[in-house]
């Protein structure tokens, strides 16, 4: 392939609900580009998008991939994503290196959830739209129907720039609304033919609604436009190109991309109307002092290059695949990771086609490459010129919202599992994993069930070790209401030297979490020397309480009195002594138990606000606040942590996927008694099956 300007690269994102047909989509790009030479089909497993063991197997992308083709003296570099909500990570990543979107819809199913969501990703990320309504020759299937989902959702911006020609609910052919011209299926080819005459008022309505976008685009435009002057063919394209670039317009396709119907025009559209890397306005980043800065997509700037994906093949290595923002990056050279403010030594460099890699001696700016074998460079680092190091924006990935436990089937094997999670970790940023050693559990926490499936299926893959997967343990804490004075003495004769430790201790609530160690010893009773071993006895006790073995919290300790031994008395004595005292003066102290209670924050369309407070309300939250933010309402609550184990899938449950959340610890605070007997019941009854 060869190199191309950065004013002939277009950089499209194919978003969409989740079996939508980005995939297939993609599959008839590359197809008509001639990058393949057959149609592959998800439900074989043979696309080329979809290449990872268990997209094949659960046959549905789970990992943003790239291709790149050439079509009409331009390259296309398509950025297939995930529609399942669990891999939004991957979305961003997609998002990230994005100058322009394509967002499939369904003919049959209309406008979904995904729909919404990928409006709103684009609308945020400020690149402009195509829809492709997909899969128009399948039963049931309307196009009509879809386009005026999709005018009623998103307003009149949205233009159809294709018709399908139906007769008797059969797709005969196409009308090219922007040419004026029809097409009809001829075996594997489309045959020009004059308009239909039961379309030509349509098309011809909507003919002028494109002039007319093209025209408010611009004042030269507008002004032939009124005067009813024909704009040349290159004032049309030029016009809509901007309109589109501006979001003022958003035109509408058709196809099936498994019989590779339609696919050609939004592939020439794409060329023509979406926007080239140069197109954007001047980017922000941040020099190695940290200054705000701006860069251009520009060949003759200095290079900077953001690696938004990481890719861990089992024979080749890590792969990182990155977008030169600005300046070339070359083969066979030497860059400055700025974050790491380390070299990296660069080998050789190539385009993907999906898990393909096509050499290249250099990518320019704007254009995507990848490279193998970067030993410190990770996902949203910034590779650059040493001369001039900057860090480029970061993609800010979404919080891992559901925790599990993950065991190994087979015991001793929790090494080999964190050894996998810390491999799987380079390639996908929105896990995080944590080895609890107050639960003694390894929780894995993920964007959702299918996601952090996935993540144990790779484990067996690639790493050999299977587990299984149920709820975490609750890390609850006790602590104390009342005061108390109590004595611990520990007394051992056995032949020679001897042990003794004579303590007495007050015990309180405390104003910190952490044990609050005071002495009060009057007269020496308690030499000073064995005062750290009483405090440390005490430290060595809290990590275990009297109600349900949980650590204790807000203690206060003071040592206010004792005895001691000249020959049997030595620090060992006295922490026996401090955990005596501890263990009687606890339970006189009226031990409560206390749970952690999360902040949580839901976003959520007008609609669900009932049904969202309702059921906070069950989860024994408590509602602090709503907040309007766009088209969506903020719910802010604090929740008991026990009570939100299940809510990534109820949530889902309750707003059709349109809902998403963040959690994070908040504090602890009094568990109610029903919650209290019931988690001391099973902490006992669990400390006796231990003891049998």
């Amino acid at each position: 392939m060869r190199n191309y300007p950065a004013t002939k690269i277009r950089n499209v994102v194919l978003l969409g609900h989740g079996r939508s047909g980005k995939t297939a989509l993609a599959e008839a790009m590359l197809y008509n580009a001639k990058a393949i030479d057959r149609l592959g089909k998800a439900a074989d497993g043979n696309t080329t998008m979809d290449f990872d063991p268990e997209e094949i197997k659960r046959q549905a992308s789970i990992n943003t991939s790239i291709a790149a083709i050439e079509w009409m003296e331009h390259k296309i570099n398509i950025i297939d994503t995930p529609g399942d909500f669990d891999y939004m990570g991957e979305v961003m990543q997609g998002l990230r290196v994005a100058d322009g979107a394509v967002i499939t819809v369904s003919a049959k199913s209309g406008v979904s959830v995904g729909t919404e969501k990928s409006m709103r990703f684009a609308g945020k990320q400020k690149i402009p739209v195509f829809f492709y309504v997909s899969k128009i020759d399948e039963p049931n299937a309307s196009f009509d129907r879809t386009l005026e989902q999709l005018t009623e959702h998103f307003g009149n911006t949205v233009t159809p720039f294709v018709l399908p020609i139906v007769e008797e609910t059969e797709i005969k052919g196409f009308v090219n609304v922007f040419t004026n011209t029809a097409y009809k299926n001829a075996g594997k080819k489309l045959e020009e033919i004059p308009v239909p005459a039961n379309m030509t008022d349509r098309v011809s309505g909507i003919l002028e609604s494109i002039k007319e976008h093209a025209a408010e685009s611009d004042e030269e435009l507008m002004e032939k436009f009124f005067n009813g002057e024909e704009f040349t063919q290159e004032e049309l394209v030029r016009g809509l190109a901007a309109s589109v670039v501006s979001g003022s317009l958003k035109p509408v396709f058709g196809g099936s991309s498994t019989i590779n119907l339609g696919v050609d025009f939004v592939m020439n559209s794409i060329a023509r109307f979406m926007p080239s890397p140069v197109d954007s306005a001047e980017f922000a980043a941040k020099d190695g002092d940290g200054n705000e800065i701006t860069l251009k997509a520009s060949e003759s700037e200095t290079l900077s290059a953001i690696v938004f994906k990481t890719i861990v093949d089992p024979f080749v290595g890590k792969i990182s695949i990155f977008k030169v923002c600005s300046g070339v990056m070359h083969s066979n050279s030497t860059v400055y990771n700025s974050d790491k403010e380390k070299d990296e030594r660069v080998a050789g460099i190539f385009t993907m086609c999906g898990k393909k890699q096509v050499a290249a001696d250099l990518i320019t700016a704007g254009d995507i490459g990848a490279v193998t074998k970067l030993s410190l460079t990770n996902t949203n680092d910034t590779l650059c010129d040493k001369a001039r190091p900057v860090i480029l924006k970061k993609i800010v990935f979404p919080i891992p919202c559901l925790t599990m436990a993950i065991i190994p089937k087979a015991k001793g094997e929790e090494d080999k599992i964190a050894a996998g999670l810390s491999k799987l970790a380079e390639e996908d940023p929105t896990f995080s994993f944590n080895n609890n050693a107050e639960t003694h559990q390894m929780t894995v926490s993920g964007m959702g069930e299918q996601h952090i499936d996935v993540l144990r299926s790779k484990l067996k893959a690639k790493f050999n070790v299977e587990s299984t997967l149920e709820a975490p343990k609750v890390a609850y804490r006790e602590t104390i209401r009342k005061k108390v004075k109590v004595q611990g003495k520990h007394k051992k004769q056995s032949g020679g030297h001897g042990q003794y430790g004579d303590v007495w201790i007050e015990f309180e609530p405390g104003e910190t979490t952490e044990l609050t160690f005071e002495e009060k010893i009057f007269g020496g009773s308690v030499p000073k020397s064995y005062h750290p071993a009483v405090e440390k006895g005490l430290q060595d006790a809290i990590v275990k309480g009297v109600l349900a073995g949980y650590p204790v919290v807000n203690l206060k300790a003071t040592l206010v009195d004792g005895s001691y031994h000249d020959v049997d008395s030595n620090e060992l004595s006295f922490r026996m002594a401090a955990r005596l005292a501890y263990k009687a003066g606890l339970p006189k102290a009226d031990p409560i138990l206390l749970e952690p209670i999360s902040s949580v924050n839901v976003s959520i369309p007008d609609s669900y606000l009932g049904d969202i407070m309702g059921d906070m309300n069950k989860r024994r939250g408590r509602i602090m606040g709503i907040t309007p933010d766009g088209d969506q309402q903020i719910v802010s609550a604090e929740v008991p942590t026990s009570e939100m184990a299940s809510y990534a899938t109820d949530l889902r449950s309750m707003t059709q996927g349109r809902g998403w959340y963040t959690i994070e610890f908040a504090r602890y605070e009094p568990a109610p008694s029903v919650i209290s007997d019931k988690v001391i019941a099973e902490a006992k009854a669990s400390m006796e099956d231990d003891e049998e």
